[in-house]
């Protein structure tokens, strides 16, 4: 384990002499953090020299906050109350670490510089100024990683702002996020997250590094102690997704554990129209040096939606489990979680081709409005598990293996709208589709740190896989034997008549995936890590077999091989600036040909290209990135009745954002993106009927469907002066307008939405209550807020949301 040291001039050591014996204090402002931060901030606000052991501080919790004035010793024994550690000084003012029990002959540790490199561990990053991001995040493979260390772009977001902005799901926490916006999945109501440009499933979102195991579609946060939201194409650092999307970008989720001060939290919550909810949230550490934790989450929420007539009901229940042991640290998380929603409001397609009256797109309804059917409903019940382990094989070498494991049921009666007039005229379709999913995943790897002569080396290798059968069946509407509907009057109607495939009763296996991967890099550290270049390679096979639904006969398998590489560079400009730069690709499974020449043959993956350069600054308690990228996806085109991935879609986009505690009691998150996406390759057809003739490079230019040019977010908490405990927030979405279709003749307006919340927090008979109150889309704004993936997606209504949180 490396020590940490923080460097002062030789002169210092007489300025820290005197502060420890002086009654004039040191003006300190350290919020309450883990202790291997807090540590990181008194050393450098008290301009003293530190030396420590890593070892001794893991695990040991959270230390309380200091503001105001103390003299060094008086700051350190705060700091370090309750932790089994004490310091001593050397003649020459250096402050070393050492255990209480302790008495003589302390082991003075040679100094190195921090670097803010982590050692790839289960140790959570430390909090960044204002608590509401952290400073670091898991990269993939390269482990836990300080943001001026890696060439890459990313946030990390906390429980803290999960809690104090209500967030009940994944896509509810990534509204923070200025480089994300969000759509509805094909018929249903999983959350999609697009980022720079490209979609992400909520079935390709990693828990703990790993794919494959959260809940489909949905996420909740209740067990949620992190979401980590990389930016960028991310094959190598992740190997490719199971669902292959999240080209733009991932999202990785990282479980509460138990901490060292019991926890034992209720909240009970409302939210408008009259669905309420409660939440139990328990935890504790036992045995020697509290190594073993458990930590348990329960909730359930019953009753209407803003939307009106839509009843959503959700069930959860968690354990966390882990030990923590000297060389040897084990967790594991179990979960179980039920979502049902009745008359959900559904996307709205328009016909294809567009008829020659559908001048624009419709006009949104009111928010509240619901063109749902009552007879429509959707379900996920997800069981899932994992098991981690990490063994530090020495100081610097530590090898790890995780496997998870989940089964999906899917059911639902979804009701679709296709609208095909201005005047709302439209009819109904209904879908029917039960599937069953098992999947299994396993990651394993060795991580280490050496040098040879003056370079220092982050070596890591290694390995992936994730298996997935499919068992579905449905029934299915056709366009002729759909029933009329009206987007802006909806009526009920009667169930249209189904075409069925398969056995609904008893959906049979209709595919199966199957993804392996061996990954290696180095991080090269020259000049005292000044300059850190990062070079890997992942080689990935990905194989997939599908069989009929109706008739189970085998309809495609392929299996292929495909290498990826990295190359990043990052040069720390100075202690505040660090620059970066990379090449990196993407990867997604090549999609089954239903083109009449090539109908079955498998298409290779495909490869996504990306370049990125940005700054980052760092000053403590204000940081900011920058990045300017491009990223070129192969599309898919049929011509000649031919299948294949001649087309291409190239995103150039420039992100900036800022965050971060400036000024005491103020925090801020805030960014944007500006966006210039492009299509070229593309094939259109001219004409209809027998005159109907294909034309390449029809749409060539174009921007690609559901990719707004502009999108912006302006987000504060602020403590409010006067009043212990009082804090409000406000947070502001901007988004340019989306082309519905790839000739760019249709297209989605800009829209902006606001949210406003408060919260107190105080003490009574002993206990910790805090109340929240938040309100989204105040001004109740009607606007489609999507059209990716070739559908509208309408954005939710102004929501009440409440909730009282007693700690006991």
């Amino acid at each position: 384990m490396r020590s940490i040291s923080f460097l002062i001039p030789p002169f210092a050591a007489l300025p820290l002499a005197l502060a420890t014996t002086s009654a004039l204090g040191i003006e300190l402002d350290v919020p309450a953090q883990n202790l291997d931060a807090a540590l990181t901030y008194f050393a450098e606000q008290a301009d003293v020299r530190l030396l420590y052991d890593a070892s001794l501080t893991r695990g040991v919790g959270t230390a309380p906050a200091l503001k105001g004035d103390y003299s060094v010793s008086e700051g350190l024994q705060r700091l370090l109350q309750g932790s089994g550690l004490t310091y001593r000084m050397g003649t020459d003012g250096t402050i070393t670490l050492v255990p209480v029990a302790e008495e003589q002959g302390a082991l003075e540790l040679g100094a190195t510089t921090v670097s803010g490199q982590y050692s790839g561990r289960n140790d959570l990053p430390s909090e960044y100024a204002g608590g509401q991001v952290a400073r670091g995040a898991r990269i993939g493979m390269l482990g836990n990683q300080d943001m001026q260390d890696v060439p890459f772009s990313f946030s990390s977001y906390t429980n803290e702002l999960i809690e104090n902005r209500q967030a009940q799901t994944v896509g509810e926490v990534l509204r923070s996020d200025p480089a994300v916006r969000q759509s509805y999945g094909f018929g249903n109501f999983s959350q999609v997250f697009v980022i720079r440009g490209f979609a992400l499933a909520g079935d390709d979102i990693a828990f703990n590094g790993l794919y494959g195991v959260l809940p489909r579609q949905i996420i909740s946060t209740e067990a949620v102690e992190r979401v980590e939201v990389f930016k960028g194409a991310s094959s190598f650092l992740n190997g490719v997704s199971p669902g292959g999307s999240g080209i733009g970008g991932n999202v990785n989720i990282v479980p509460k554990r138990a901490e060292d001060d019991p926890t034992r939290r209720v909240t009970l919550d409302y939210a408008s129209d009259s669905r309420v909810g409660g939440h139990v949230d328990l935890g504790q550490r036992f045995g020697e040096d509290n190594r073993f934790g458990v930590r348990v989450n329960m909730a359930k929420r019953d009753g209407e939606s803003a939307v009106d007539g839509e009843h959503q009901h959700f069930s959860l229940f968690t354990v966390g489990l882990d030990y923590r042991g000297d060389r040897l640290r084990l967790s594991g998380d179990f979960g179980y979680q039920k979502q049902r929603i009745n008359e959900g409001r559904s996307v709205v397609y328009l016909p294809t081709p567009i008829p020659a009256g559908l001048t624009k797109v419709p006009k949104v309804p009111d928010a509240n409005d619901n063109y749902a059917q009552p007879w429509s409903w959707s379900q996920l019940e997800d069981t899932y598990g994992m098991l981690n382990a990490e063994y530090d094989l020495s100081d610097a070498w530590t090898g790890y293996l995780s496997v998870g494991s989940k089964y999906t049921r899917e059911n639902g009666v979804y009701s679709s709208l296709y609208v095909s007039s201005l005047d709302g005229t439209a009819t109904v379709g209904r879908l029917y589709a039960p599937r069953d999913e098992e999947s299994d995943s396993v990651s394993s790897g060795l991580r280490g740190n050496f040098a040879t002569g003056p370079v220092t080396h982050q070596f890591n290798l290694g390995l992936t896989g994730n298996w997935r059968e499919f068992f579905s069946a449905n029934e299915s509407t056709t366009a002729g034997n759909r029933l009329p509907g009206n987007l802006y009057n909806p009526f009920p109607s009667p169930e249209p008549r189904p075409t069925i495939a398969g056995d609904i009763h008893h959906p049979r296996k209709t595919g199966s995936t199957t993804s392996r991967s061996m990954a290696v890099s180095d991080t090269l550290g020259f000049f005292d890590d000044r300059a850190l270049l990062t070079l890997g390679v992942r080689r990935q096979l990905v194989s997939s077999n599908s069989w009929a639904t109706a008739t189970q006969a085998r309809t495609a398998n392929y299996d292929a091989g495909v290498t990826t590489p990295v190359y990043g560079l990052v040069i720390k400009a100075t202690d505040n600036l660090s620059l970066y730069a990379n090449r990196i690709e993407g990867l997604s499974p090549g999609q089954v040909s239903t083109a009449v020449n090539n109908r079955g043959t498998v298409l290779p993956p495909y490869r996504t290209k990306q370049v990125e350069a940005g700054v980052k600054l760092d000053y403590g308690t204000f940081g900011a990135q920058l990045a300017v990228y491009q990223l070129e996806q192969p599309q898919v085109i049929t011509v000649n009745n031919v299948m294949a991935a001649d087309a291409e879609q190239r995103n150039r986009g420039i992100e900036f954002s800022v965050f971060g505690e400036p000024i005491d009691g103020l925090r801020l998150l805030a960014g944007g993106t500006l966006l210039d996406s492009e299509l070229s390759g593309t094939v259109g057809t001219v004409g209809t009927g027998a005159s109907a003739r294909q034309v390449r490079g029809l749409n060539d230019g174009n921007r690609a469907v559901g990719v707004p040019e502009f999108q912006y977010n302006l987000s504060a908490d602020w403590d409010v002066p006067g009043v212990q405990g009082l804090a409000v927030n406000a947070l502001l979405q901007r988004t340019g307008g989306q082309y519905y279709d790839s000739g760019n003749t249709l297209s989605i307006p800009a829209w902006t939405r606001v949210d406003l919340g408060a919260r107190y927090a105080f003490k009574l008979d002993e206990r910790d209550i805090t109340l929240r109150a938040g309100l989204e889309n105040v001004a109740n704004k009607d606007y489609w807020e999507s059209a990716y993936g070739g559908y509208l997606t309408q954005g939710s209504p102004r929501t009440l949301k409440v909730s009282a949180t007693v700690d006991f």
